[in-house]
């Protein structure tokens, strides 16, 4: 029984082995044939037409040949009484072809000419070397085949009478020793992968009859991964490079003399560009919950001004869709982080919004003993009870098949559940399809006669320029580091500008800056962190600095925020950079 399922594994390799040798062939048709040719072309007055004409119709014979053949047997199931016979038909159709190849020595190349001796000898030992990935699996084939082809080149070259033609037939032999054994590993190494394959495959098939809902868990753990993954390389900092730069020349275009026409161009553009930083800023806000660099700051603040905020920003939102927006005023007083807190109401009442056609959104709190519940109730489209708790995955969104940019990037609730969990704050959804949902955010209630502030200070206002001072800046992007350097100097600072740290040391020797600027991730796998540390050695004492970044990456936003340094998240808004910039320079001054 042993012996019988060991043969029944084996045929299924080589089965799979001749498989793979066949479906590699018709890769390699095209650019045969085009070789072929291409060679015929370049040695038409070096070769006696006719047998070059004629190894021409052999070569291209042979290629159709084994490419039909690969079709016919690749078209009906290959059994594993057949494989002897397939072994054998294909070692026999690659040595003809090896032959056919290796017999455009015997064209009658002319002696006296090197280059087309050297042509010949570089088409044949490419063709070989390119075989090895085609014939490999079925390794007596790739012996068929380079035997033949190298050694006739081998035979010829030492037929010849010059000593650099010797000298390349023994290469040619050298050449095929190497290839051989390159070959045995990649057959081993191609083996080895099928029977992985094989392996887990029947792994596979025992975890689904031992546990049906072991294998559903695995599969949407899989399917989450793979979503998950192919977002995050659609955002990922190369994408938000450019959207960085284009919010930057519009902040130094709109300074300059424009008509009417052009400034509301310049508005709708600006639109657009905060639109797409809005959904990038969505996955900045899940990768660092994702990557756990997020640590609560907690303090006892009164909701009240939080609750006003919100309802200041959002409730023209709801307005322009007819809706009705109201938050009932409280007197509590709750312990927490009042950042974390926005932005999961932030996250709460924009969905509640989006998913709300008409009536309205009521915000409000109640009391449960020493809890406060915080309420988001909406009149919108409902959520089935099957998908509850399924709104709260990444990427998933209720009526969206479309993927309309306008309903965000099904992010907004996952937030929500990584920062409740991180604050360890319960949050509760009851929903009845087509009547409207709410959800429950429970936090701790205190009693605090003095309550710090809720509220976050009103954005910066770019109304004068920055201290004259001298900054570097590297970046190894250009048009990053074009946009940086003019919005720098329109604000009034002087600006020294690098690709690398490499560039940017010779630059200390015009002036030392007072601020340093650099992105995080830099060419030849360097960071921003390293660029600041040589360069505060390199001048002596530790100038200002300040990271810009544009990557995602879990593992590197937890680098960037152990270095201890500002970090501020590409696409950056001027008035933000602005911002960090007066606060990094007027801690700088004297």
């Amino acid at each position: 029984m042993i012996n019988t399922e060991q043969q029944g594994r084996q045929d299924k390799v080589r089965i799979e082995q001749i498989r793979l040798l066949l479906n590699n062939l018709g890769s390699s048709v095209l650019p045969g044939i085009l070789v072929v040719l291409l060679v015929a072309y370049a040695l038409q007055h070096q070769a006696d037409p006719l047998r070059l004409t004629l190894w021409c119709v052999v070569v291209i014979a042979s290629k159709l040949v084994d490419s039909f053949d690969a079709r016919r047997i690749l078209a009906r199931a290959i059994r594993p009484a057949n494989l002897p016979q397939l072994r054998r038909r294909l070692v026999v159709l690659h040595a003809i072809d090896g032959a056919a190849w290796g017999s455009l020595m015997w064209v009658g190349l002319n002696p006296a000419s090197p280059p087309s001796w050297i042509l010949a000898i570089a088409v044949l030992s490419g063709v070989a070397g390119n075989s090895m990935s085609i014939l490999s699996p079925v390794l007596p084939a790739f012996i068929a085949f380079i035997t033949l082809e190298l050694g006739m080149i081998a035979l010829k070259s030492l037929q010849s009478d010059a000593l650099a033609l010797n000298a390349l037939g023994l290469a040619a032999i050298m050449y095929l020793a190497t290839l051989l054994m390159q070959a045995r590993n990649s057959a081993q190494a191609a083996k080895g992968a099928i029977e992985l394959r094989f392996e887990n495959l029947e792994l596979v098939d025992r975890l689904r009859q031992a546990s049906a809902a072991a294998l559903r868990a695995q599969q949407e753990a899989e399917q989450a991964n793979i979503a998950k993954s192919k977002f995050l390389a659609a955002a990922s900092h190369d994408l938000r490079q450019p959207i960085h730069a284009q919010g930057l020349f519009l902040e130094v275009l709109g300074k300059t003399k424009l008509d009417q026409n052009q400034q509301s161009l310049i508005g709708h553009i600006q639109s657009a560009t905060n639109a797409s930083a809005e959904m990038l800023h969505s996955l900045l806000d899940y990768s660092r919950v994702d990557a756990g660099v997020i640590t609560p700051q907690l303090q006892a603040f009164a909701l009240q001004p939080l609750l006003n905020k919100m309802e200041r920003e959002l409730a023209p939102l709801a307005n322009t869709k007819g809706l009705f927006y109201r938050s009932r005023d409280t007197a509590e007083v709750v312990l927490s982080d009042p950042s974390l807190i926005e932005l999961i109401l932030r996250n709460l009442i924009s969905n509640a919004i989006r998913y709300t056609q008409q009536g309205g959104i009521l915000v409000g709190c109640r009391r449960r003993g020493d809890q406060l519940l915080l309420e988001i109730w909406d009149s919108g489209i409902g959520i089935d009870p099957q998908q509850q708790q399924e709104i709260f995955d990444e990427f998933h969104q209720l009526g969206n098949p479309e993927r309309d940019r306008k309903k965000g990037l099904g992010l907004g609730l996952a937030i929500v559940r990584g920062l409740t969990q991180l604050l360890q704050h319960p949050l509760r959804v009851a929903s009845r399809p087509g009547r409207g949902s709410v959800f429950r955010l429970a936090l701790p209630r205190i009693a605090v006669t003095n309550p710090l502030p809720a509220e976050t200070p009103p954005p910066v206002s770019i109304s004068q320029p920055l201290p004259r001072a001298a900054v570097l800046l590297i970046e190894d992007d250009d048009i990053v580091r074009s946009s940086m350097v003019m919005l720098l100097q329109s604000w009034g600072c002087q600006c020294m500008a690098a690709e690398s740290l490499e560039a940017a040391l010779p630059l200390l020797a015009q002036q030392t800056p007072a601020l340093l600027i650099s992105d995080y991730r830099l060419r030849e796998k360097k960071s921003g962190t390293d660029a600041i540390r040589a360069i505060r050695k390199a001048v002596g004492r530790d100038i200002p600095a300040l990271l810009l970044t544009g990557d995602t990456a879990p593992a590197r936003l937890r680098e960037a925020s152990d270095s201890g340094l500002p970090l501020l998240h590409k696409p950056v808004s001027p008035q933000q950079l602005y911002a960090c910039l007066a606060e990094l320079l007027a801690d700088s001054q004297p």
